[in-house]
């Protein structure tokens, strides 16, 4: 490995100065390039072309802001492992798009076929979530599970300082 912890492997996705300006962006969001600059001590235009370099691979894909959905009002988690009729992946998951508490749907091995993280603002409005996914064609069964607790909320940052 060099030095600079650039790539011993020019297939690498993230080399060091990748994973040290994801990681400034991952803790503050608002810096702009020429602060980023500063900051990781490189000039401003390799800022900026590391920066469309990892849009354009598509590993940085947007600066959304980190929201608490409990402070919106919705208090109540729950996922649930569906399984749907052969053949209606695509229809079931453009139906489970179309109900605004369903999070993230992801396609998986094991016992069900979709998995779904989905938000309610009660156990009634959970209710109410759950008879709508039950409604969409294509579903024929759900196991739902509430959380109680987020002990390891999503994250990325273990990823991006084991290559810095």
């Amino acid at each position: 490995m060099a030095s600079d912890g650039q790539a011993e492997h020019s297939d690498q996705v993230l080399d060091g100065l990748d994973a040290r300006l994801l990681l400034l962006l991952t803790d503050e969001p608002r810096l702009g390039v020429l602060e980023c600059s500063r900051r990781l001590g490189v000039a401003r235009g390799t800022v900026q072309a590391r920066l469309d370099r990892l849009v354009a691979r598509g590993v940085l894909t947007g600066f959304p802001p980190a929201l608490d959905l409990a402070a919106m009002g919705y208090g109540l988690t729950a996922f649930a492992v569906l399984e749907i009729a052969q053949g209606r992946r695509q229809e079931v998951s453009e139906g489970l798009a179309a109900i605004n508490e369903v999070c993230e749907v992801h396609a998986t091995t094991g016992q069900g076929d979709l998995f779904v993280r989905m938000v309610a603002r009660s156990n009634d409005d959970l209710q109410h979530v759950i008879d709508e996914i039950v409604d969409v064609p294509g579903v024929q069964r759900l196991s739902t599970s509430i959380a109680l607790s987020t002990p390891v909320p999503p994250r990325v940052r273990p990823l991006l300082e084991r290559i810095r």
